[in-house]
């Protein structure tokens, strides 16, 4: 059971309103908003506690925001319609700012990038508690030349999803790296993840600006 925090379902379902009425009318989006609450709760309510300090535990908040809209819908949202409502929310100028907070082009950027994965990786095994519910961070800074290399063989949202019915929607959620990874400056290079039944979700991700990378 994960801590509630309503400002993520707030923020969300207010950016968005506005694409989900542009995708299926007022009606559509009448009902998933209605509906989302309490799904969204309820989801809390059954996931494993990774720790609401856990500096990953936003991907948590955030997804399941997108997972109850989907379920608030009954239905009447496909997996592949929701996709581009989820892409022109992200590409709003006011999410981009949000969520593009580097330009990977940088060098100062890449280290500070690293330092964040360090970090994020130092607090999951600093805690035994979460460490085998939460991301496990690999990192591997000699794999490419080119970039920041690092991979999982845990998530918290695929393990919850496999176990509570949400597997078809799961992949959308999964893109939003790369949506992420664009708006700050970058292009993520991936091979699987966990949800299309790879043994890992792997993540290069590569400063934009490099044509031929290594």
């Amino acid at each position: 059971m994960m801590k509630y925090k309503g400002s993520y379902l707030r923020l969300f379902s207010m950016l968005l309103r506005k694409h989900l009425k542009k995708a299926y009318g007022k009606e559509v989006t009448r009902r998933a908003l209605k509906n989302a609450p309490g799904i969204y709760r309820e989801m809390l309510t059954q996931v494993d506690d990774i720790g609401s300090d856990n500096p990953m535990a936003s991907n948590i908040y955030m997804c399941f925001v997108l997972m109850a809209v989907w379920k608030g819908a009954e239905g009447a949202i496909s997996p592949d319609s929701f996709r581009p409502v989820i892409r022109d929310m992200v590409k709003s100028p006011m999410v981009t700012k949000i969520l593009g907070k580097r330009d990977m082009n940088r060098p100062e950027d890449i280290r500070e990038s690293l330092k964040g994965l360090y970090e994020k990786k130092e607090w999951a095994d600093s805690r035994p508690q979460y460490r085998d519910k939460t991301w496990d961070y690999n990192i591997d800074e000699t794999k490419h030349r080119d970039g920041v290399f690092y991979y999982f063989t845990n998530c918290p949202l695929n393990n919850y999803a496999r176990k509570y019915g949400f597997m078809e929607i799961l992949p959308v959620c999964c893109e939003l790296d790369y949506l992420i990874t664009e708006a700050n400056h970058a292009v993520l290079h991936r091979e699987q993840t966990l949800a299309s039944g790879g043994s890992m979700c792997d993540y290069w991700v590569v400063p934009d600006k490099i044509k031929d990378p290594r």
